[in-house]
């Protein structure tokens, strides 16, 4: 593939590359795709599409009823690596909004559905002072609503890192009231008044830093061909799977595949996958959240 995008500049591979994409996932492309995404002329177009059938000519043909390049019985990928996660995160962002359909490669996306989440309310002047120290190298000063106590708190942190749990946003930051490190839900911060340079090294932030394996099979108490399928769900290979973790999102992580504490009691359908490593699970994992 890099020999295919020799001797080119960037922006052309990048068409290329597009118009790869819309050939492997929608079965063709044509000018007006191209024109759409990336503001080019028609001239310009013709000639990307000239260029890529050059470069793989067994790739696209020219169907002259549809006015469109097709993919060819022969395709092989020359720009592209084709990559299901790109195109199912790209549907979602589409779908969801985060990401405008003008500028998202999907053409003619499929019908789309998802089980809701709730909206979590991060305020975008919270985020932005937090991105700002975090940038900055700061301590900001926030009034936090922890579920340890009735009422908010001002306290100062130290933040250098953003956090998604799968269901939440954080921000990873020192507190200067308890001297550790925890994660701070970015909804429960109330206010921000004032920064100050930080004496805080986030180098000391172990749980941030450390990153685990953890291993996971099919459970054994499953015939053999639901193994193959759950071995298929979380593509493991030889029965299983490794995902790399950092130990501050052990906890989350655990919960989200259902490894946690409750997992003994679930029925092999319902728990689906065992913790094949459960040694690594020591010392405890780190707490969820910082409600101190």
């Amino acid at each position: 593939m890099a020999q295919a995008g020799a001797g080119l500049k960037w922006g052309v591979e990048r068409r290329l590359e597009f118009i790869e994409f819309r050939l492997f996932w929608e079965g063709g492309v044509n000018r007006a795709d191209i024109i759409d995404v990336f503001a080019v002329s028609v001239p310009q177009a013709s000639k990307d599409l000239t260029l890529y059938q050059q470069r793989a000519p067994q790739n696209a043909i020219y169907d002259k009823s549809a006015k469109r390049y097709v993919a060819g019985t022969d395709f092989e990928p020359c720009f592209l690596k084709p990559d299901p996660e790109r195109y199912l995160s790209q549907l979602r962002a589409v779908a969801d909004g985060v990401l405008d359909q003008s500028h998202a490669w999907i053409g003619n996306p499929p019908a789309y559905g998802a089980a809701p989440a709730p909206a979590r309310g991060v305020d975008p002047k919270t985020l932005r002072e937090v991105l700002a120290a975090i940038r900055r190298t700061k301590a900001i000063e926030i009034r936090y609503q922890s579920l340890s106590r009735p009422e908010p708190k001002w306290r100062w942190v130290d933040p250098h890192a953003i956090g998604f749990d799968g269901f939440r946003w954080h921000t990873r930051a020192y507190c200067e009231i308890d001297r550790t490190f925890k994660d701070f839900l970015l909804s429960r911060i109330l206010e921000t008044r004032g920064t100050r340079a930080s004496e805080v090294d986030s180098s000391g932030d172990h749980g941030w830093h450390e990153q685990l394996i953890l291993e996971i099979g099919p459970h054994p108490e499953l015939s053999e061909t639901q193994k193959m399928v759950i071995a298929l769900d979380y593509g493991m290979k030889s029965g299983r799977a490794q995902i790399r973790v950092r130990r501050a999102f052990l906890y989350y992580t655990l919960k989200r595949l259902g490894l946690d504490g409750e997992a003994a009691g679930r029925r092999p359908q319902d728990q689906q996958i065992v913790l094949l490593n459960p040694q690594v699970l020591a010392p405890d994992p780190i707490p969820a959240s910082a409600e101190g």
